[in-house]
């Protein structure tokens, strides 16, 4: 929904009309997961993806269909390994997309969940008797019921995407969570980069710089601009569970007291630049702060994974790959790298 949301902001505004396109089950290997989006609107306009090569076309084909006054449909499509590559499955698989006009109500209440930054589960029957209706499921409250609801909230507590065959219908409900965010202490040079590279791969971006000419709206123009300590800002900006931190000013004024407020919130990632040696008396620093040994070791430094980065641009890449492998899981071979690279001085 992130990837779009966008266009549905647009057409809750008054544009449209728009069709919508969801991934509700995948088999084999694909490009896209369930709850992948796609929009298609009036003038050929198209928004988000659900998959690549002719799946990609046979889908706005539909919605094409649909926008015209047709019914929703659930699309189908199977191939084997051999010509998968071509229909934009790239190991060979099954997919299906449901396509269908959505209505205004519905994704109103999803945005506003998703602006409120409130964990929503967004379900709809892709076939059967009930065909297209929807249920929107928050920890608050219900849009919908029955038994479409009810896959929507089971959808919610577990905190994934499913489908489920009810008395109504085949129902898939998708569960959408507040977009991951970086937040970055230092409107330095490499901040500039990053920023721009963060929002390019969906992260919400925040500077937290109490220097007024470092965090200026001048210098990053799109982004959350929070001119305080950390110690105050990041009580403004909110530190989850989906949040990264990135120290970069050098100053252990700003930086040390960012990455004690960091290692005691849930976020996912904290890294600091800076070489080894610039680390090891940061360490120090904090462990006379009384910092814990488990906390301090959360700290990815010298920041990055190690690609040889010298640019403030390169280093922006290393950092964000960083912080993506993190948040997908992935290896990023820090203790290894940590021994044998630096990034920063």
């Amino acid at each position: 929904m992130h990837d779009v949301s966008a266009v549905l902001d647009r057409w809750l505004a008054g544009e449209g009309p728009i069709a919508l396109s969801t991934v509700v089950q995948t088999w084999g290997s694909g490009p896209r997961r369930p709850g992948a989006r796609m929009t298609v609107d009036a003038s050929g306009g198209i928004a988000g993806s659900v998959s690549g090569g002719c799946v990609e076309g046979a889908v706005v084909r539909t919605a094409r269909e649909v926008l015209a006054g047709g019914a929703p449909q659930l699309l189908q499509f199977a191939v084997a390994d051999e010509t998968a590559w071509g229909v934009g499955l790239s190991c060979g698989g099954a997919i299906s997309v449901f396509v269908e006009r959505p209505e205004r109500q519905v994704i109103a209440a999803v945005r506003e969940a998703m602006r409120a930054r409130v964990p929503v589960s967004l379900a709809v029957c892709v076939s059967g008797e009930a065909l297209g209706s929807r249920a929107v499921v928050t920890a608050s409250g219900t849009y919908g019921a029955g038994e479409i609801a009810a896959v929507g909230s089971e959808a919610l507590a577990g905190g994934r995407p499913l489908i489920r065959d009810t008395a109504v219908g085949r129902v898939f409900a998708d569960v959408i969570g507040p977009p991951d965010s970086l937040v970055l202490v230092g409107g330095v040079h490499i901040a500039q980069a990053l920023a721009k590279l963060a929002r390019t791969v969906g992260y919400r971006v925040a500077i937290c710089d109490p220097r007024p000419v470092f965090g200026s709206r001048e210098r990053f123009p799109d982004v959350a601009l929070v001119n305080d300590w950390p110690e105050t800002g990041f009580r403004t900006i909110g530190l989850d569970a989906g949040t990264a931190v990135a120290t970069l000013t050098h100053d252990p004024k700003l930086d040390d007291p960012a990455l004690i407020a960091a290692l005691a919130s849930p976020a996912f990632y904290v890294g600091a630049l800076g070489s080894r040696r610039t680390h090891a008396r940061r360490l120090a620093r904090l462990g006379e702060r009384g910092v814990a040994a488990a906390d301090l070791a959360r700290i990815a430094a010298p920041i990055g994974l190690p690609i040889g980065s010298r640019t403030p641009a390169q280093i922006a890449l290393s950092v964000m790959a960083e912080v993506v492998a993190t948040r997908n899981g992935a290896a990023t071979g820090r203790a290894a790298a940590a021994s044998t690279a630096s990034v920063g001085a």
